[in-house]
């Protein structure tokens, strides 16, 4: 599709703008046009862990609290203030005055109470999932009107930071009432955020409004009041040149979803590449130690050791894509360099195959007990070069006879196969959150569940269960002792990599590029942008 025919009737929009203004100062008005790679799929704010839906929520949905991106303390937002028990178990919010969903219902400690009793504890009848950055969920009791106070099961030390993210973003009561099929439909979440959605083409483009009464911004942040833009014109984009040319020819302002190998040219024009730590689990390959090709450890750590890294990031990628040295990134918290564990050694990997049976065979494929050794994995569209990424592991794998077939499928095969360890042996994986329940999150058979344990979402997972791994997991969002805590995600992290679960390659950052005269980006602590700042200079 031709980039003119694409933008067609946005491309003066984001001039739009006040031409008296100093480019010095922020200007009110114009549109910013945002080129996504993907369309959002569901809004229901637990679902926010998907770049395209957190995009999205961040500028139609504030959160209880606010975590400043640079330190990553957290702040008043809706919540003025707060207190939490000795052992993490009651927390206590005191709500800020005066704020108002966009459909003028108050966003009071009522709806707080409301949106966390859904968020911590789910709603089958809705198909409401419970959120991933809630632990050990009891119940909310409203004190006042402005007062709310939350009971957990044990200790949950990362409820606060959870109160920050994009999956607690807070919704009206008539949100709350629909269910998650009808959440796909972003003109029905309606938030107290600095914009409000008023269009909607369905998969192809999202037109976002300013709130022109909007005066509840993160308490810390010098701007209040209203977002400088008029509106957003957010467009689906999938090809990544469309994107490019979008932007470098001035039909767009903001695009994400930037390739390393774009980034030369668009900083050859003075534009800008924002490349934001996502601080999380690392994109990684991950193994699914149910499927019999891979359930011995030895296999697994052979793939590890066969796997170059240091290859991977300097062919594919650029130095906002650090090669990983654990199963984290370093700007997440409790990391530990672990790189001694992640050694690229052919000899050592041929060792342990050999050690593991599996004979290199007349076609140069490991084989034992007559079956060979071929892996499958799907491609990730989300995650930057996934689909150059996997093959280029495929042809390190080569070197020591193991085949990766890595397959594209569509949608609807690829989520069938994925949950079938059997089908699908090894997958791509990451996840970004600035709290160490991100790594419990990422692994554990309630959560997201990417080894497929038993008790996950999977009902064809009959035996894999690591009780050693889910203990730990279980220790680390129920520790309230900041030190001990902090410790434990050091086990976990080598656990995770002496088990050869994973195979850790770079720390993915969200990467972005921008026009010299978009001024005030802003992004969230894990790589979401936030529009709230953003104002438009005359050109």
């Amino acid at each position: 599709m031709a980039t003119a025919s694409l933008l067609a009737g946005f491309a003066g929009a984001a001039t739009t703008v006040l031409a008296a203004s100093q480019p010095d100062k922020p200007v009110i008005g114009g549109t910013l046009v945002y080129l996504d790679q993907q369309a959002h799929t569901n809004l229901y704010p637990p679902a926010g862990g998907f770049y395209p839906n957190g995009g999205v929520l961040n500028q139609i949905t504030d959160k209880l609290t606010h975590q400043n991106p640079e330190t990553l303390e957290i702040e008043p937002w809706i919540a003025e203030s707060w207190t939490v028990n000795a052992d993490a178990t009651e927390y206590t919010f005191k709500i800020r005055p005066g704020v108002t969903f966009s459909d003028g219902t108050p966003l009071d400690a009522n709806a707080v109470a409301k949106n966390y009793d859904i968020f911590g504890l789910g709603n089958k009848a809705l198909k409401l999932p419970v959120s991933e950055v809630i632990n050990n969920y009891d119940r909310s009791e409203v004190i006042g009107a402005r007062t709310v106070k939350f009971y957990f099961k044990k200790p949950s030390p990362g409820f606060l930071q959870g109160t920050s993210v994009i999956g607690s973003g807070l919704v009206s009561l008539a949100t709350l009432s629909l269910s998650y099929e009808e959440l796909g439909d972003a003109t029905k979440i309606i938030g107290s955020g600095p914009f409000v959605v008023t269009g909607e083409k369905l998969g192809r483009e999202l037109t976002l409004a300013a709130r022109k009464d909007y005066n509840w911004g993160p308490a810390k942040l010098a701007h209040q009041g209203r977002a400088y833009l008029d509106a957003i014109k957010i467009i689906v984009t999938p090809e990544d040149s469309v994107r490019i040319g979008a932007l470098l020819a001035g039909q767009a302002d903001y695009i994400r979803q930037i390739q390393a190998y774009d980034e030369k040219q668009v900083e050859a024009q003075a534009y800008q590449i924002y490349a934001p730590s996502t601080r999380g689990v690392n994109n990684s390959v991950v193994f699914r130690p149910d499927n019999p090709l891979v359930s011995d450890v030895r296999v697994r750590r052979a793939l590890l050791n066969a796997t170059n890294a240091d290859e991977i990031v300097t062919t594919l990628f650029s130095s906002n894509y650090p090669k990983a040295t654990s199963i984290i990134a370093k700007t997440a918290q409790g990391y530990v360099d672990l790189s001694s564990k992640l050694t690229y050694d052919v000899a050592k990997a041929k060792t342990l195959l050999d050690e593991a049976g599996w004979r290199v065979g007349t076609n140069g494929i490991r084989q034992k007990d007559g079956q060979q050794l071929v892996l499958a994995a799907y491609e990730s569209p989300p995650q930057p070069q996934n689909k150059e990424t996997l093959q280029l592991v495929a042809q390190q794998w080569g070197k020591v006879g193991v085949k990766l077939n890595v397959l594209a499928g569509d949608a609807g095969s690829k989520t069938v196969d994925s949950l079938d360890p059997l089908k699908t042996a090894v997958a791509p994986g990451m996840v970004g959150r600035a709290d160490p329940d991100v790594i419990k999150s990422q692994y554990y058979p309630t959560n997201r569940n990417v080894l497929l344990q038993k008790g996950g979402n999977s009902d064809k997972v009959k035996t894999f269960l690591d009780d050693k791994l889910n203990t730990l997991l279980d220790n680390l969002a129920s520790e309230p002792d900041r030190a001990k805590r902090l410790a434990i995600v050091g086990d976990v992290q080598s656990y995770v990599l002496d088990q050869a679960y994973v195979i850790p390659i770079f720390e993915e950052p969200q990467a972005f590029a921008v026009a010299p005269y978009v001024k005030g980006v802003a992004f969230e602590a894990v790589g979401r942008p936030s529009f709230y700042n953003v104002w438009l200079a005359p050109r």
